[in-house]
C-alpha cells in the first residue's frame, strides 16, 4: 500500500512540482505550490464539480427530504423508494460528499509528507513565498484568511431558509453546523502545520469558492 502510494501520488506529485519550481516559479516555492494546487484542481475538476453541484442541490432538496420523511415515517421501504426517486431525478449521488473526502485525504497527505520532507533540502533551495513568507514555519494569519474563506464558500453552498425549516429541519441545522465546524477544524489543524500547506489550503478553497458561484448560478438558472 506505502508503494503504490509513493508511486502513484506522492513521487508524481513531487516531480511536477519540481517541474514547476525550476521552470514557471523562478525558484520559488510559494508560487510553485500555488500552481500546483491550480493543476491538480484542473486535474480533478469533474470530480470536484461533481461533488460540490451534489451537495448544494442536496441543500436545496432538503424541504422536499424532509416531506418525503413526514410523508412515509411509518413505512421506511416507501420512504426509501421515494428518496431515492429523488435523487434519480435530480441526477444526484448522496454519496459524493465522501467520495470527495476520500479522494482529497491522500493528495493533501502526500503534499504534507511532501512539505515536511523536502523543505531545506536541495531540491528547493528557497522555501518562501514571495521572499517574504517562509513556507516551513507557521503562519497565523495564512491560516485565519483561509478559515475565513471556507467560512464563505459553506455560506455560498447553503440556501437561505425560513425560521420554520431551520427550526424544524434537522439536515438543515446540522448543515449550518457544518458552516461552523469545517473552518474551525481549518483553523485548528492548519494553526499546527507548516504554511505550505496553508498556501495549498488557501488557494483550494479559493478555487471551491469560484467553482460554488459558478454552480449557484447554473442552479439559479435551472
Amino acid at each position: 500500500m506505502v508503494t503504490l502510494f509513493n508511486n502513484f501520488i506522492y513521487e508524481p506529485i513531487l516531480s511536477v512540482l519540481v517541474f514547476i519550481y525550476q521552470n514557471i516559479a523562478f525558484n520559488d516555492l510559494g508560487v510553485s505550490i500555488i500552481i500546483l494546487t491550480i493543476v491538480v484542481r484542473i486535474v480533478l475538476f469533474p470530480l470536484f464539480y461533481k461533488g460540490a453541484k451534489d451537495q448544494t442541490i442536496m441543500q436545496r432538496l432538503q424541504p422536499q427530504i424532509k416531506k418525503i420523511q413526514t410523508d412515509h415515517k411509518d413505512n421506511k421501504e416507501k420512504q426509501a423508494q421515494a428518496l431515492l426517486g429523488l435523487y434519480k431525478e435530480n441526477r444526484l449521488n448522496p454519496f459524493s460528499g465522501f467520495f470527495l473526502l476520500l479522494i482529497q485525504l491522500p493528495v493533501f497527505i502526500a503534499l504534507f509528507q511532501l512539505f515536511t520532507k523536502e523543505l531545506g533540502t536541495a531540491t528547493f533551495a528557497s522555501h518562501t513565498l514571495l521572499g517574504l513568507i517562509n513556507l516551513g514555519d507557521k503562519n497565523l494569519p495564512i491560516t485565519a484568511i483561509t478559515a475565513f474563506l471556507q467560512y464563505y464558500q459553506g455560506k455560498l453552498s447553503f440556501p437561505k431558509q425560513n425560521e420554520g425549516e431551520k427550526s424544524q429541519n434537522p439536515m438543515v441545522m446540522t448543515g449550518k453546523a457544518m458552516i461552523w465546524i469545517g473552518p474551525i477544524l481549518t483553523l485548528v489543524i492548519l494553526s499546527t502545520l507548516p504554511s505550505a500547506l496553508g498556501v495549498y489550503w488557501f488557494t483550494s478553497t479559493v478555487f471551491s469558492i469560484l467553482q460554488q458561484i459558478y454552480i449557484n448560478k447554473k442552479i439559479q438558472k435551472k
